[in-house]
């Protein structure tokens, strides 16, 4: 090895360390705002020395972000932060570069758009298809969230579980794809408005009344309780603006 191959090499050694650590400082900037849409990223040169790395790694990180739909690189201008509509919002890592506890209005209203064009009618197919073993494991995970009480992690992650086994006992592969698909994003907003909802003990009887609805193999009923969870996750996202815009 000569003396001009010992920084490539030596970036090349620390990558896997420090690679996701600059994707993910990058990436916040730009889900924060701080990089507004339309914006020009700083050269790669001033992203080296901000972030103390080579330029390889500074290139790296930005074909990732490029890849999640957040930047664009345009000859002679540099990278561009993209419109948000370009942004994969429901992707696993995306997510998890927002600021912990951040509340983004408009995503969170996205994902509950989607569940009120989805679930009612999954409910409503899983109350005459959902095998014995998946209602059985349905109402596991209800009573998950009934004996979670106060513990807000446990909560959230047993109505997860919840809506997972749902989508999977509808039996419909697009729905099921489809559920995989925001699953994250569903565990996300979960997980941040659980300290918003307002009444556990109602949260619990309405998930309640999907596994009866369809132990009675009751699509009517099923679609009702789904209807019902997301009235009042909307009412649980409420308050969690309004204490966000308090905050």
């Amino acid at each position: 090895m000569n003396i001009n191959e010992a920084p490539e090499a030596a970036a090349k050694s620390r990558r896997p360390r420090v690679l996701p650590d600059v994707v993910r400082a990058i990436a916040s900037q730009v889900l924060a705002g701080n990089y507004p849409v339309g914006s020009t990223l700083p050269s790669e040169i001033d992203l080296c020395t901000e972030y103390s790395v080579s330029r390889t790694v500074i290139r790296e990180a930005l074909k990732t972000l490029a890849a999640k739909g957040l930047v664009l690189s345009r000859p002679r201008i540099g990278t561009v932060v993209c419109e948000r509509d370009n942004w994969n919002i429901i992707d696993p890592q995306v997510l998890e570069w927002h600021a912990p506890n951040t509340l983004d209005p408009k995503l969170f209203d996205s994902i509950l758009e989607t569940r009120r064009a989805i679930e009612p009618l999954v409910a409503e197919l899983a109350a005459t298809r959902a095998s014995l073993q998946e209602i059985a494991d349905l109402e596991l995970a209800w009573k998950g969230m009934e004996a979670a009480g106060s513990d807000v992690a446990r909560f959230a992650r047993s109505d997860a579980a919840f809506h997972q086994v749902l989508y999977g006992a509808c039996h419909n592969p697009i729905f099921r794809q489809i559920g995989g698909m925001i699953e994250t994003a569903l565990n996300f907003a979960l997980e941040a408005t659980a300290n918003s909802v307002d009444r556990r003990d109602e949260a619990v009887r309405v998930h309640y009344g999907v596994v009866e609805a369809l132990r009675m193999r009751d699509a009517a009923a099923a679609r009702h309780a789904a209807n019902e969870i997301l009235d009042l996750a909307a009412r649980d996202l409420a308050r969690a603006k309004s204490q966000h815009k308090k905050d």
